[in-house]
C-alpha cells in the first residue's frame, strides 16, 4: 500500500469518536457567540477546539443573513458546524412552530442524526422530531397539533405532508428559521432533487417569505454550481465553506484481475481452500480469498456496484469462513434486504466487541453513522469519483489513515477478443479516477434537464394540497418562479393537455384545475411521493420472518434456488395474489439480478483516460497484475494507432474513438444512426456494423460541415423514452424536449467530430 498525502481537516469527534482531552482555554471567538448551554455541552463532549468549518459556519448563521453551503469530508464535523449555531438561536425560542427543518435523502440517516440530535437537544430544551414512514401515527399527530423544535424528514415524507395536511403547513412552520439539507450531492440532477427544489419554494410561497438554506456535502465538483442548485432564484447570497484543515493520509490501492475460467478446486465449496498455488483461478474466487484472508479480524466496508454482486460476494465470504470452521464476520447491506436485518447489520458495526466486514450498495455510502472503520473495499469501477471520494470518506478517523483497495476485472484476452477487452478499459478507468481523485477534481452538478416526470408530480399535488388552483398560478408557482424554469406558458398549456387527456386533472368552468378520476387514484396511492420509479416487488418470508423484496420481473419458480441476504434458500412458494415468495433454508442457490445502473461517465474522466493511455508512467498505487493489466491496455492502444487515430477498422465493422462523456457518444451515435449508419454503443468506442473506415469518416466530415444537430430531432428517433416515473402522461412532443435536455449534447458531438475530421470550428463562450 503506497501512501497518498492530501490536505483535509481534523474534526472535532462525531458520535463514533472519542472525545479528546479538554483545553485550560477555549480562545474561539466563535465559541463565545454560542449559547451558554450549547458551549457547556461543548464541554461535555470534552472537544479541545473548535475547527474550521465550525468556526467559519458559526459566524455564519449567527452573524450573516444569508445561506450556507458547507462542503468537508465524511465525518469531519458537518453536523455540528451547522446545527451548534442554530441549536445556541433556538434555545429560548423553539415552541410554538418547527423553527429548523432537516432533509436528508435516507430514513436511516433520518434515524441516525436524530439520535445525534437528541443528544444535544436535550440539553438545551429544544424539541427533535423526526417524521418518515416508520415513525408512529401518533408522534405526527402530536407534532401536527403542537408543532416545535426541529423536524428531520425525507423529500418523500415532506411531500406527503403537502398532500394529506396542506392546510396545516402554514401554522406548522410559521416561525421556521433554518432548513438544512445534508448530502446535497445526492440530490443534484435528480428526480428528487428537482422536487426538493420545488417544495423548498412551495413552503416559501405558503410563508409568503424566504427561509435560510444551508446544505451539506462531502463531495461537490463545483461549489457555485451546487449553491445555485441550492436556491435557483438566486435571491439570497450563499456562504461557500470549504474545509482547508490540516493533512489526512490516503492509502490507496488498485488490484487488478483477469477472469479466467475456475478450476474444480476452485468451484468445490466443501474443500479447505478456495485456490491452489499456480493454478488458474476465478477472478471473484480470487477477490473473495484475498478480502477474507486481509480484512478478517477488523471492520471494514466492501462496496460493490450492484447488489448482486453484494450477494455473490457475501455468500462466497461466508462459505469461506465455514471452510475454515470460523465464525462468519461478513454480512450484507442493501436497499432489497429487510428493514431489521439492515438496523441489526448497522448496530454489529458500531459495536466494536465483535469484528465485522460488510458488503454493500450506496446504503452505507452517505453519512450514516457506523463508526470508525480500518479501510474500504470498493470491487470493481467506481460510479463516479465523487462516490470513490464518499466512500473512502467512511475510513479514516479518528487521525488513522483512510485506507481503500480496488478490485478491478478485466476478461481473459482470446484471439477474437473485442478491441475494448483488449484496451482493458475498466483498469484504465480506475487509473484515471484515482489521479482525478488526487487532484479533488469531482463530477461538477448538471443542469438543463426539465425532468417533466417531476412536474407532473409537483402539479397533482399542488392541487391535493389546495384542492384546486388556477393554471396561471400553477405555472408562476412551479415555473415562473419555482425550479422548472425551462418551461414557459406554452409549453405549459401542452403539459396541462396531455395529462388532462389521460384524467390526471381536469378544468371547471371557472377555469380551476382540479384532479380527475385518475388523478385523485395517483395522488391517493403511497407510491406517490416518490418522484422516482419504484418496481413491483415480492415479499421474501423465511420462517415466518420478512428478509426482503425482490423484482417481480426476476423469474422466480418453486423449487428454485435464491442467494439472498447472505444466506441460500429454496423457494417454497410463490403466491402471486398476495405478492409474497415463501423461502427454506438450503445449500444451492444464485444471486437474483436486480435492476439499476450506475449512471453516466462523465467526459473529464473519458479525456483522463486518453492520458492514462498515452503516459509512460506506472502509478505506484498498482499491484502487480494491474501494472500488468495497464501494460497490455497500453500495448494494445498504440499497436492500433489510436495516438493519431479515432477511426480504425475491425473485420467488416469500424470503431469510433471520441474519448468522451457518454451524452457525447450517445449523441454522435444518434446522429449517425440520423444519416442510415447501423451504430452500437460498446463501452468506450461507437461500432459502426458494415462500414470501412473511410465510410465512416466520409459521414463524419459531412455532419461536421453541417453544424450542431437538432437535439429534439435526434430525440424523435428514440423508441422508448419514458425512463422516468410519470412520463408516460406525456405525449412525444414534449417527451422528445425532456430526453435531449437529460441526454444529449449537440454542441459537444458536433465539436468531437470536428477533431475528428480535422474541422476548425469556434467553440461558445462560456456563460
Amino acid at each position: 500500500m503506497k501512501g497518498i498525502r492530501r490536505q483535509m481537516m481534523n474534526s472535532p469527534p462525531s458520535s463514533s469518536d472519542s472525545g479528546r482531552p479538554p483545553g485550560e482555554e477555549q480562545a474561539s471567538s466563535a465559541f463565545w457567540q454560542l449559547h451558554e448551554k450549547v458551549r457547556r455541552w461543548i464541554w461535555e463532549q470534552h472537544w479541545q477546539e473548535l475547527h474550521d468549518i465550525q468556526e467559519r459556519a458559526i459566524h455564519a448563521v449567527l452573524e450573516k443573513d444569508c445561506d450556507v453551503l458547507i462542503s468537508a469530508a465524511t465525518a469531519r464535523g458537518k453536523t455540528e458546524a451547522v446545527f451548534l449555531p442554530i441549536c445556541s438561536n433556538l434555545v429560548d425560542d423553539a415552541v410554538g412552530s418547527v423553527r429548523g427543518l432537516y432533509i436528508g435523502p435516507l430514513k436511516a440517516l433520518i434515524n441516525d442524526q436524530f439520535e445525534r440530535l437528541e443528544r444535544l437537544c436535550e440539553h438545551l430544551d429544544i424539541p427533535v422530531h423526526r417524521w418518515h414512514g416508520d415513525v408512529n401515527a401518533e408522534c405526527k399527530k402530536r407534532l401536527l397539533t403542537r408543532p416545535s423544535g426541529i423536524l428531520l424528514i425525507t423529500p418523500e415524507s415532506l411531500e406527503a405532508l403537502f398532500v394529506l395536511h396542506g392546510q396545516k403547513l402554514a401554522a406548522v412552520f410559521r416561525d421556521l428559521k433554518f432548513i438544512v439539507v445534508d448530502e446535497l450531492h445526492s440530490f443534484i440532477g435528480n428526480e428528487r432533487g428537482r422536487q426538493l427544489q420545488s417544495l423548498l419554494h412551495r413552503l416559501e410561497i405558503i410563508l409568503k417569505r424566504p427561509v435560510r438554506r444551508f446544505a451539506l456535502s462531502a463531495t461537490l465538483g463545483d461549489m457555485e454550481r451546487a449553491a445555485k442548485f441550492l436556491r435557483p432564484d438566486g435571491s439570497c447570497q450563499t456562504e461557500i465553506i470549504v474545509s482547508t484543515d490540516s493533512d489526512q493520509e490516503i492509502k490507496l490501492q488498485v488490484r487488478g484481475y483477469t477472469q479466467r475460467k475456475p478450476d474444480k478446486l476452485t468451484l468445490d465449496p466443501n474443500t479447505n481452500d478456495f485456490e491452489r498455488e499456480g493454478a488458474p483461478i476465478g477472478d471473484r474466487y480470487a477477490i473473495a480469498e484475498h478480502l477474507f484472508k486481509l480484512l478478517r479480524g477488523t471492520d471494514n466496508l466492501i462496496f460493490c456496484n450492484t447488489r448482486q454482486d453484494v450477494e455473490v460476494y457475501s455468500d462466497l465470504l461466508r462459505r469461506r469462513c465455514e471452510s475454515e470452521r470460523v465464525p462468519n464476520e461478513f454480512l450484507p447491506h442493501h436497499g432489497s434486504i429487510a428493514r431489521d436485518i439492515r438496523e441489526d447489520v448497522e448496530s454489529r458495526l458500531k459495536d466494536k466487541g465483535f469484528p465485522l466486514s460488510v458488503v454493500c450498495t450506496t446504503t452505507l455510502e452517505l453519512g450514516i453513522d457506523i463508526g470508525s472503520v480500518a479501510s474500504i473495499a470498493q470491487i470493481g469501477v467506481p460510479f463516479s469519483v465523487a462516490s470513490m471520494r464518499q466512500r473512502l470518506g467512511r475510513s479514516g478517523r479518528r487521525g488513522d489513515p483512510a485506507v481503500l483497495r480496488l478490485y478491478i476485472e478485466e476478461s481473459e484476452l482470446i484471439p477474437d477478443s473485442p478491441i475494448q477487452d483488449m484496451l482493458r478499459p475498466h483498469l484504465i478507468q480506475a487509473v484515471a479516477m484515482v489521479r482525478l481523485l488526487i487532484e479533488k477534481w469531482y463530477e461538477p452538478p448538471r443542469f438543463g434537464a426539465l425532468h417533466m416526470s417531476t412536474l407532473v408530480q409537483q402539479v397533482l399535488s399542488m392541487l391535493a394540497q389546495y384542492g384546486g388552483a388556477r393554471a396561471q398560478d400553477v405555472w408562476r408557482c412551479l415555473c415562473a418562479t419555482g425550479p422548472f424554469r425551462e418551461v414557459d406558458q406554452q409549453m405549459f398549456g401542452r403539459f396541462l393537455r396531455c395529462l388532462a387527456a389521460h384524467k390526471l386533472l381536469t378544468q371547471s368552468s371557472d377555469g380551476t384545475l382540479l384532479l380527475d378520476v385518475s388523478g385523485e387514484r395517483i395522488v391517493n396511492h403511497y407510491s406517490f411521493y416518490a418522484a422516482f420509479s419504484t418496481s413491483e416487488e415480492f415479499r421474501l418470508m423465511a420462517e415466518g420472518k420478512l428478509i426482503g423484496s425482490l423484482p417481480i420481473a426476476f423469474p422466480v419458480a418453486e423449487g428454485s434456488f435464491l442467494i439472498f441476504a447472505g444466506r441460500r434458500w429454496e423457494v417454497m412458494l410463490v403466491d402471486m395474489e398476495h405478492k409474497v415468495i415463501e423461502l427454506k433454508a438450503a445449500l444451492g442457490g444464485r444471486a437474483p439480478n436486480f435492476v439499476g445502473s450506475g449512471g453516466w461517465v462523465e467526459d473529464r474522466v473519458r479525456e483522463e483516460m486518453f492520458k492514462v493511455y498515452t503516459s509512460t508512467d506506472f502509478p505506484s498505487f498498482l499491484d502487480y497484475n494491474a501494472r500488468a493489466l495497464l501494460n497490455e491496455g497500453r500495448k494494445h492502444f498504440f499497436d492500433l494507432n489510436l495516438p493519431k487515430y479515432s477511426v480504425i477498422g475491425h473485420g467488416s465493422d469500424t470503431l469510433i474513438f471520441v474519448w468522451k462523456g457518454d451524452r457525447i457518444l450517445n449523441t454522435l451515435a444518434l446522429m449517425l444512426r440520423s444519416v442510415g449508419l447501423q451504430v452500437a454503443r460498446d463501452g468506450l468506442a461507437l461500432t459502426v456494423s458494415r462500414k470501412t473506415p473511410e465510410e465512416v469518416n466520409h459521414e463524419l466530415k459531412s455532419l461536421a460541415e453541417k453544424g450542431p444537430a437538432d437535439a429534439i430531432s435526434l430525440a424523435a428517433a428514440i423508441k422508448n423514452k419514458a425512463t422516468e416515473k410519470h412520463d408516460r402522461w406525456l405525449d412525444d412532443d414534449i417527451m422528445n424536449e425532456d430526453y435531449a435536455s437529460r441526454n444529449l449534447d449537440c454542441q459537444g458531438a458536433w465539436e468531437a467530430i470536428c477533431r475528428i475530421s480535422g474541422i476548425p470550428f469556434d467553440p461558445p463562450n462560456p456563460v
